[in-house]
């Protein structure tokens, strides 16, 4: 089937701007939109809209999606073992996101090391870009950590790649880039859609799971 490519995707392309990145681009207020409305209505609420955002994209830099996994739960695990670690030096905010970042580094550096080894050429080839982004991962993670302790941050981890893993197969869904190929403007409806969500005042899908006790009494 042939690309259909409009006028203003065409005049995009004479201008030496590359397809995948006009796609890229206007994916990106898509899948914003997916995730403000997984946050409003739905309840989930992972790390804010822009860390599963720029994760989404970090997956889509990858050679597969696996891989990109791989690498968030090695820095989420990583992130968790050396809290601990640091944890009886009691060293200040900066220096020790600085430690964690540094093992991060290093940690990843080893798991390709480690595909070359095995022979996942996918693996030992992932750009140095969505390695950046799931490394400042980090740093948010730790921020949580301290706020909210263990249990959360964990749990917001897990929600931030659910979502992005869902952001990965809709940004990859061949038929929206066809028609986001086709009619740019589309992503104008994201605005309206937006403003309804900004303001929703009824209770979240998960609010109601766990306010059911008290929602079956009226």
């Amino acid at each position: 089937m042939e690309l259909q490519i409009s006028p203003i995707i065409n005049f995009f392309i004479q201008q030496r701007v590359p397809l995948e990145t006009v796609v890229l681009l206007l994916m990106l207020p898509i899948i914003a939109t997916f995730i403000a409305f997984l946050r409003q209505v739905v309840g989930i609420k992972a790390f804010g809209i822009y860390t599963p955002l720029i994760i989404t994209f970090a997956f889509l830099a990858t050679n597969g999606i696996k891989y990109g996994v791989a690498i968030f739960v090695a820095v989420i695990l990583t992130g968790m073992m050396m809290r601990f670690v640091l944890k009886p030096f009691r060293l200040l905010y900066l220096p020790r996101v600085a430690i964690m970042v540094s093992v991060v580094a290093l940690v990843i550096l080893l798991m390709l090391v480690f595909g070359g080894e095995m022979k996942r050429t996918g693996l030992a080839a992932v750009s140095i870009f969505p390695i950046l982004i799931m490394i400042t991962l980090v740093e948010k993670f730790i921020a949580v950590q301290i706020e909210k302790g263990n249990r959360t941050a964990l749990i917001l981890a897990i929600e931030t790649l659910l979502i992005s893993i869902v952001g990965f197969y809709i940004a990859s869904w061949e038929f929206l880039i066809r028609v986001l190929v086709a009619y740019p403007w589309i992503i104008l409806f994201t605005i309206p859609i937006n403003i309804f969500l900004g303001k929703w005042t009824g209770l979240r899908i998960t609010e109601y799971f766990r306010f059911r006790k008290i929602i079956k009494k009226f």
